[in-house]
């Protein structure tokens, strides 16, 4: 049959870590760009959205094609058999990533991102924690002895941000190329020529 390839879904969990906007707004973007988003919520996630946003769970899980109870183990993406292009965990608490280094799959958030590993698909990590202590480092290099991609929320300044929304799209930006979804969410670096001669933005400080 011709035409074009059925894009396979993207797995997005979301749970109970500080942050839960980078979460909210990569779904947003996810459905601006016509991308199909299966949507897995953390018990905490939902307290959180409540405690950081002005975001409902029904404005949440409206922005994605598929949702899922986090308790459902037995759903699609439970699976390896169910094909996906990745997953996306943002924000990611410790003990989310305790579990996954771990194997311990006792929840569909920690299964699917099982599952995600052990087909060798992208598995992002959007850890949201500080300090850390060496348990929390001992987890991150044993998550990604497996394959697992550690991507914590991290601004990045390059691309002159204006708003906190700007620094948003930078993280969202990074663990989107993880997956192979294009996007438009900040300006790329290009080499640092065509930053010495570029009007430099002075804000007013008064």
């Amino acid at each position: 049959m011709s035409g074009t390839p059925k894009k396979l879904p993207l797995v997005v969990a979301i749970t109970g870590a500080t942050g839960v906007i980078y979460g909210v707004e990569m779904l947003r973007v996810l459905k601006s760009l016509d991308e199909e988003v299966h949507l897995i919520l953390s018990e905490a996630a939902g307290l959180n959205l409540s405690i950081e946003t002005k975001y409902s769970l029904e404005n949440v899980k409206s922005l994605a094609r598929v949702v899922y109870n986090n308790k459902d183990v037995g759903a699609a993406v439970a699976s390896g058999s169910f094909r996906t292009r990745g997953m996306i965990v943002a924000p990611c608490t410790i003990k989310t990533l305790s579990a996954v280094a771990n194997s311990f799959t006792g929840n569909l958030v920690v299964r699917a991102a099982d599952v995600t590993l052990k087909e060798r698909r992208p598995l992002v990590l959007m850890v949201r924690e500080t300090p850390l202590h060496k348990g929390h480092l001992d987890l991150m290099s044993r998550a990604a002895d497996y394959g697992a991609i550690i991507l914590p929320p991290m601004p990045a300044f390059y691309h002159q941000p204006e708003t906190i929304m700007d620094i948003i799209h930078q993280s969202i930006g990074k663990a989107l190329d993880q997956v192979g979804i294009e996007h438009g969410l900040f300006k790329r670096w290009t080499g640092h020529r065509e930053h010495e001669f570029a009007p430099q933005r002075i804000r007013d400080t008064g």
